[in-house]
């Protein structure tokens, strides 16, 4: 494990605070100024996620500049394309002479109509698939990808597969990524109730929304399946609507933990903080990762926070950047 260069002041210096400002209105609101101030271009990609699948992307470049390569952000569970750290590290990539596409998982965002069934974690192959199509409309800009939290997990995994599915993948940033799901669940359930309280409000109100667009489909989701603990909604949705026997089942399908990284092929740096609220740091004490891929773990940044300012900036967003602009080995 390697150390970054990240030393916030030391008001900042507290993981609970982080990880609070990092989904906060100051960071949506910076990030949707920092494009507005670049005159971003910015357009709606539907993109085939396979088997019917759609998934929305949004492209951005700068105006009257020829972008050098293109980066696909994948956001965090109940994040979206959105969110204020996918528009701020935009911005961090768009200045650099990157072009950007910022994809909204299934049912993320304002998506839920696209596609009937439920999103869950383990849908992989429609995040591959969308991946592809975007390689397809941009053959002449190298590719490469970044992710934060439950998208680091996904962006790890598109590096695992890319070059199976004929991805020219260069390389993959993520922070905060979620490595092992039962030990995520696990702190969830141990740690302050305010993170468990957040996603399941979250999580709730998007499946309520599911239910009013498809509700022949979503008829078992009443409100006494709603009023679960997240555990046991997220048992709910492995067996009823994502096929797995056991929630353990699901959660080891989109496991990268132990040694499942360690065969890739594709350059991957990864950015933790050890007073991570969310991803418990010792996870990653065991983790094997290939000689050309790296771990960073710093004392203090939050679960996706790296926040150096009062206004927003956070450090994460160019430490992605300058992973990304790295030339593959």
């Amino acid at each position: 494990m390697l150390q970054p260069a990240y030393r916030p002041p030391t008001w900042l210096r507290n993981g609970h605070l982080q990880s609070l400002l990092s989904s906060s209105r100051l960071r949506q609101r910076r990030g949707a100024g920092l494009l507005q101030q670049l005159g971003a271009d910015n357009h709606e990609l539907l993109l085939d996620g396979g088997n019917g699948v759609r998934l929305q992307g949004w492209y951005s470049q700068l105006p009257g500049r020829t972008p050098q390569a293109l980066v696909v952000l994948l956001h965090g569970w109940e994040g979206s394309a959105q969110s204020g750290y996918m528009r701020m590290t935009s911005a961090r990539l768009l200045e650099a002479g990157f072009a950007v596409v910022r994809l909204n998982f299934r049912d993320h965002g304002d998506t839920l109509h696209l596609n009937p069934g439920l999103f869950h974690s383990a849908r992989l192959d429609e995040v591959v698939n969308a991946t592809a199509d975007i390689a397809r409309r941009y053959p002449h800009l190298p590719l490469s990808a970044a992710g934060f939290s439950l998208g680091g997990n996904f962006a790890l995994r598109l590096a695992r597969a890319a070059p199976q599915a004929g991805i020219a993948l260069q390389r993959v940033a993520a922070v905060c990524p979620v490595l092992d799901p039962a030990r995520t669940m696990d702190q969830l359930e141990r740690g302050s109730a305010l993170y468990a309280r957040y996603f399941h409000r979250k999580w709730t109100g998007s499946l309520r929304r599911k239910r009013a667009l498809f509700p022949e489909l979503m008829a078992a989701c009443d409100e006494q399946v709603l009023g679960q603990d997240l555990r046991s909604l997220t048992a709910w949705l492995a067996t009823r609507y994502a096929g797995f026997e056991r929630v353990e089942d699901y959660f080891d399908a989109y496991s990268i933990a132990g040694t499942r990284m360690a065969g890739l092929q594709v350059p991957v740096s990864v950015l933790m903080a050890a007073d991570d609220p969310v991803i418990p740091l010792h996870s990653f004490r065991d983790w094997a990762l290939p000689a050309h891929s790296q771990l960073l773990v710093s004392p203090w940044g939050g679960h996706c926070g790296f926040i150096e300012n009062l206004h927003g900036d956070g450090w994460a967003e160019r430490w992605v950047c300058e992973r990304l602009q790295q030339k593959p080995d």
